[in-house]
């Protein structure tokens, strides 16, 4: 009997093709959009989509900045959302977030992206864009591998390289909103500024100038470590060289009475979409 011919059709990879979805992780922050007008400007707008998972704890100029982006590169914010802010996010999972892990990225972030991939593209045919910078080559293999199957390009790891100040100067010639957490001197436009991965210096700013963002988070953090009977906290204090809790009640005593043993160089790190450990993005 004669065996049926199989034809095996060679599956090119996604770098070396034409018909490909490219997917920028867009947070509303600077390097994202840097990163899509790269992405655009190499292979069109009619091909790329902006994935912006919102944490329903976002600045109002974050959402403006959305707008103006969307328009100036001419392609649509798609939105996906878990429903959740992150302070539902620690009670649902009964653990406070905090510098070391912060279940809000995987909820918020991560889980509705990976899912709007898995229902939307094919990671045959389908590249990502991470806005990761020249500053950050370190932090690739992990992010590469919590994104797998699907593909992932750094642009912003490769020359011309530009730091945040430049790429805010260059959105502003644009004719885009300057978000005013960056003006107010956040490092990130997330959150509210309230990011629980920030550290000292980003808490202590937020004091300063959204006093009632920082009222709600040191009132939230007190509940929970009510709820839980434990000595947990969204910061660590390390003086006298030994690590322990430092709340935010705390952290308000010490910047009225102590100044002195603040760690004003402490910004932490927000970066949801590029701290992803492969075991993080599982679905």
């Amino acid at each position: 009997m004669t065996q049926p011919t199989i034809i095996r059709r060679a599956v090119r990879h996604p770098r070396e093709r034409d018909d490909v979805t490219h997917v920028v992780m867009w947070s509303g922050g600077i390097t994202s959009w840097a990163t899509a007008r790269h992405v655009i400007a190499q292979h069109g707008a009619a091909s790329t989509v902006l994935l912006f998972a919102d944490t329903n704890a976002e600045d109002e100029d974050l959402y403006t900045f959305n707008e103006q982006a969307s328009a100036q590169l001419g392609v649509p914010i798609t939105r996906v959302a878990d429903g959740r802010d992150p302070c539902q996010v620690f009670e649902d999972k009964r653990w406070l977030g905090n510098t070391r892990l912060a279940q809000c990225a995987l909820e918020l972030k991560l889980k509705v992206c990976r899912n709007w991939l898995a229902e939307n593209t094919d990671p045959v045919d389908t590249m990502l864009y991470v806005g990761l910078d020249w500053s950050e080559p370190h932090r690739i293999p992990s992010n590469r591998a919590g994104w797998a199957p699907w593909l992932v390009e750094y642009p912003l790891t490769q020359p011309p390289y530009r730091d945040k100040d430049q790429l805010r100067a260059e959105a502003r010639a644009a004719g885009l909103i300057d978000p005013r957490l960056y003006r107010l001197g956040f490092a990130h436009n997330n959150c509210g500024g309230a990011c629980v991965k920030g550290g000292q210096a980003q808490w202590v700013r937020l004091l300063e100038v959204f006093p009632e963002r920082y009222a709600r988070h040191e009132a939230f953090e007190q509940r929970m470590r009510e709820q839980l009977g434990k000595d947990v906290s969204i910061l660590r204090d390390r003086t006298g060289g030994q690590t322990k809790p430092l709340t935010l009640a705390a952290l308000r005593q010490r910047i009225a009475e102590r100044p002195d043993q603040l760690d004003l160089f402490d910004e932490g790190g927000c970066g949801c979409f590029t701290s992803t450990e492969p075991r993080e993005v599982a679905a």
